[in-house]
């Protein structure tokens, strides 16, 4: 199965490509906004969605750590990397300020839910903290919500949950 999304309101329309030919054009009416669009089935020449990505936790690409993100019945299974600073988690819409986007259908997530802020101490180690949005249904560590202006140092494996989704820190081998 092959997921497009609406260029207008970036709602996801799933088909099953192994019923097409390369080289076919295909048009879909969204389901939410009514847009109708075309795609050409064929080999993209953007890169790979997440999905389609070998995702393995253990790759760091810029040094800083990355969140996983654990398949639920609204999303698929995502890694999203973390940069040095703010790095503001939330539901994935176009045209937001979230820097580390969730690509999900869960509602309970809020556009701007959560923060972690990676930082260097003064012996040059990453700090990882985490605070709430402030978000419509908080956000839990260890099955505690935080209050809000709370903040929790997180380390390697902290298991925390926005929405009905659950996250794990990851961070650099040398960090842990």
């Amino acid at each position: 199965m092959k997921r497009v999304r609406c260029p207008k309101c970036d709602e996801f329309i799933t088909f099953d490509e192994t019923k097409y030919k390369e080289e076919q054009s295909l048009v879909f009416v969204c389901p939410r906004c009514g847009k109708q669009f075309g795609i050409k089935i064929g080999k993209s020449k953007l890169r790979n969605t997440q999905k389609e990505e070998i995702l393995d936790e253990n790759v760091d690409e810029n040094g800083y750590g990355s969140i996983v993100v654990i398949e639920n019945v609204f999303h698929y299974k995502q890694i999203i990397p973390l940069k040095l600073g703010d790095n503001t988690i939330g539901r994935y819409m176009k045209g937001s300020k979230t820097t580390a986007p969730i690509e999900t259908n869960d509602p309970s997530i809020d556009i701007n839910h959560c923060v972690i802020n990676v930082s260097k101490d003064k012996n040059g180690c990453l700090k990882y903290i985490l605070r709430d949005g402030p978000s419509n249904t908080g956000t839990f560590v260890d099955n505690e919500i935080l209050g809000d202006r709370e903040r929790r140092i997180i380390y390697n494996g902290t298991l925390f949950t926005i929405g009905a989704t659950s996250i794990i820190l990851k961070t650099p081998k040398n960090q842990d």
